[in-house]
């Protein structure tokens, strides 16, 4: 196997880990930024800490997402569809990042991998995709809305009494706390998902078997690169999260934040599910807001958000394929 090939392959998976990082850095912190509770810097600062603990909890995701979703044949094709796979993945990341949309990163993983096995004429596993991605991209956000309501109404109850001020001031240090896990959560899903990718890569290029335990290096370098985007932030999807959808207090940001965690180790831990952080955050935001009423919630910017979700795995499944058959005329 071209030794070459292998490395730039894992060069771009890297690559792809880090604008996922800036790209979803927004997910842990925007709640707790707009309210407040953390500086911008201090809550990067604890996201970047907090993606790198994660990445280190668990490999169930990485595992479904290495051997789950596609079939990728030995040699030269099978590395160039890994690569196109990727390519997909980082334009749609960057196209999302410009224009401050809340795009999943891990969809555009998994289509950038589907549209690129298809190009190469290898096996997907649909029943993986539908199980594994497919299902979870509806239900997540839909049980981050109403878990969200449901918490939002819980706090209301129990805080009905209490002083506003001092209940709010109280909410903003307990976000220290509900960002950080879901920081955490966001490590365990998102550096997994990249780990499987260079897994998948070194099976490819014979250095490793299947089913051998993710090497330590690839669980560092993973992990560190991901912080690493995470402390570049993601400013443009940041507002969109922390203030164009509804008007965040600490009470609701803490809500969505225990809420999104909640779901992400859940899917991570039970199901070994490769889920959206960026779905069941906004999802979850969503449902603090409408606690509020309809009208408290900014439905346009939620429907933007939401066609967004829907065109993801196919827009960076068709960036992949079209990534494949450049490869393949370059090298032909």
């Amino acid at each position: 196997m071209d030794t070459f090939a292998l490395v730039v392959t894992i060069g771009v998976a890297l690559g792809f880990t880090y604008t996922n990082g800036f790209h979803d850095s927004a997910n842990a912190i925007a709640t707790s930024v707009s309210t407040r509770a953390l500086t911008p810097r201090a809550a990067l600062a604890m996201a970047a800490v907090m993606n790198l603990a994660g990445a280190f909890l668990g490999s169930g995701v990485a595992k479904t997402v290495s051997e789950g979703l596609i079939a990728t044949p030995e040699g030269q094709k099978g590395m160039g569809i890994l690569f196109a796979a990727l390519v997909g993945a980082i334009a749609w990341n960057l196209i999302t990042w410009y224009f401050g949309l809340p795009s999943s990163s891990s969809h555009a993983l998994f289509g950038g991998m589907v549209g690129a096995a298809l190009a190469g004429g290898t096996t997907v596993i649909w029943s993986g995709v539908i199980e594994k991605v497919v299902i979870p991209m509806f239900v997540s956000p839909f049980i981050g809305l109403i878990l969200g309501y449901l918490v939002m109404v819980a706090i209301m109850w129990m805080f009905r009494r209490a002083n506003p001020h001092k209940a709010k001031r109280g909410f903003r240090i307990a976000q220290t706390v509900s960002a950080a896990a879901m920081a955490l959560g966001h490590g365990l899903q998102d550096a997994q998902k990249t780990m499987g990718i260079v897994v998948m890569a070194l099976v490819i290029g014979d250095v490793e078997g299947k089913g051998d335990a993710i090497p330590l290096w690839v669980k560092l370098a993973c992990a560190l690169t991901l912080s690493a985007g995470t402390y570049a932030g993601g400013w443009r999807i940041m507002r969109t999260l922390g203030r164009r959808i509804i008007e965040l207090d600490p009470p609701q940001g803490f809500a969505a934040e225990t809420t999104a965690a909640s779901v992400m180790y859940t899917a991570s831990f039970m199901f070994h599910a490769p889920i959206s952080t960026t779905h069941v955050i906004t999802a979850g935001i969503m449902g603090v807001g409408s606690t509020k009423g309809s009208r408290a919630v900014r439905w346009g910017v939620a429907k933007n958000i939401v066609m967004g979700w829907f065109i993801t795995m196919p827009a960076a499944a068709v960036v992949a394929a079209i990534s494949y058959w450049i490869v393949q005329l370059a090298f032909a």
